[in-house]
């Protein structure tokens, strides 16, 4: 995915929450009791658990791929044959 079409998705997710904040404003508010409130901060939490998570796992990922991309540049630099050791992805 092109870095076009990443700001292209952010843009379009960043409208779509931009939509629902707007929505939400214009609801009457509700007074909250306290189970309510719990119920929700323990949502918040779990969001943001599992928000920290995916962002933890996406940073193993991109240094996995800064290590091999530097064992690549390294052999190049060495002038051996990486050929055999990329893998071409079609398209989806």
């Amino acid at each position: 995915m092109s870095t076009e079409e990443n700001q292209d998705d952010a843009r379009t997710v960043g409208e779509r929450i931009a939509e629902v904040i707007r929505s939400n404003e214009k609801v009457p508010k509700k007074n909250l009791g306290p189970g309510d409130r719990e119920k929700l901060k323990a949502a918040a939490d779990r969001l943001e658990q599992l928000l920290s998570e995916a962002a933890n796992a996406e940073t193993e990922e991109l240094k996995t791929a800064v290590s091999k991309l530097e064992a690549l540049l390294k052999n190049i630099g060495a002038g051996k044959d990486v050929a055999p050791t990329l893998r071409l992805r079609k398209n989806k």
